[in-house]
């Protein structure tokens, strides 16, 4: 029979050869003659043979070529999992490494300066495959948050806020400014490989326009176009028509800006508390505010349109996005889906 060389037969082919080297050995036939019958090499016949008499007919399944799984790995399993769990648990500079995030130059110098192994990027990249980690885009927290106070909001004073709203059957409402810019450009753009996409933005026109919005917990989502500077006044008229469409007590949630705390807005507060209730968030903590997802979702819809070239335009395309939300509370809830925010749903 004409030769054949097992390294170049499929899996398939090589163990159907295999099952037929044991049907012939199972018959009497000695290796030399099923070596000129299959066509394959003694060493080949052998190792089906031997394969056969250690495991079995199961044995013949032939693996996949090339190292297995954890094979060849230069850190031990303890250590690997030593190494996840210190990225899972700290930040690099919490260990005065002169690194931000856990890229792969990080995680190579954390294993050097750990274990003593000085292990490739491209190893390092393939272990974080291997562990299931991918990047991502962190979640920004300012340093001055205070854990402790945030930690205090979620377990005591928050469902007592929303204790209080039930006792008084008045609505929760979590509010926030944003400004949005003709010039804030927004997503990413197909092109060629190496060829990076150019964008025109207004440089010497810069327009701007100012807004206040609130959000609760059911889709319901308020707002007011602020023409000028946001200011006392400005926040105590966005404050009237709240809980005038209200028709029920408002318990406003806010960050800590200083035009909530002022004067004006306090002693407009106290002859209103029958009707709305102010409440802080901790601060340095816009996370914990679902209002801030509603901000994202218009900056992204009016940055990755065309720049509008007057205040008039990027005006009328805040409006058109902040009536679309207003008719879709499916997705205003959304907003309250996210991890940071999955408390106040």
């Amino acid at each position: 029979m004409e030769k054949r060389n097992g390294r170049k037969l499929s899996l398939e082919e090589l163990h159907f050869a295999r099952k037929e080297i044991i049907r012939f050995y199972r018959s009497g036939m000695k290796r030399s003659e099923i070596v000129q019958i299959s066509g394959l090499s003694l060493h080949a016949v052998s190792i089906a043979i031997n394969l056969f008499k250690s495991g079995g007919q199961k044995s013949l399944s032939p693996s996949k070529p090339g190292p297995r799984k954890g094979d060849r790995c230069r850190l031990t399993s303890s250590q690997a999992t030593e190494i996840q769990k210190i990225i899972r648990d700290k930040r690099p500079e919490q260990l005065k490494m002169d690194f931000a995030l856990w890229d792969r130059n990080a995680v190579s110098l954390l294993v050097k300066n750990t274990f003593g192994v000085d292990l490739p990027t491209r190893t390092i990249g393939d272990y974080l495959k291997r562990w299931g980690f991918t990047p991502q885009k962190p979640i920004r927290r300012a340093y001055e948050q205070n854990p402790v106070a945030v930690e205090k909001w979620l377990k005591e004073e928050y469902p007592r806020i929303a204790e209080a709203a039930q006792e008084d059957g008045g609505e929760i409402h979590w509010a926030d400014e944003t400004a949005l810019k003709n010039n804030d450009l927004r997503g990413k753009s197909y092109a060629p490989k190496g060829k990076t996409p150019v964008a025109f933005v207004h440089g010497g026109s810069r327009k701007q326009v100012s807004m206040i919005s609130s959000v609760t917990n059911q889709g319901k989502v308020r707002w007011m176009i602020i023409d000028g500077a946001f200011n006392s006044d400005s926040f105590i008229e966005f404050l009237e028509s709240l809980i005038k469409d209200a028709g029920r007590k408002v318990h406003l949630i806010l960050d800590n800006l200083g035009v909530h705390h002022c004067k004006p807005v306090k002693a407009w507060a106290e002859k209103h508390k029958e009707e709305i209730a102010l409440h802080f968030l901790p601060s340095y903590s816009p996370e914990l505010n679902p209002d801030e997802k509603l901000n994202a979702d218009l900056k992204y819809a009016i940055g990755s349109t065309k720049c509008a070239r007057t205040p008039e335009k990027l005006k009328d395309k805040a409006v058109a996005h902040m009536s679309m939300l207003s008719n879709t509370p499916q997705r205003v809830v959304s907003y309250f889906k996210a991890e940071d925010t999955r408390y106040a749903a």
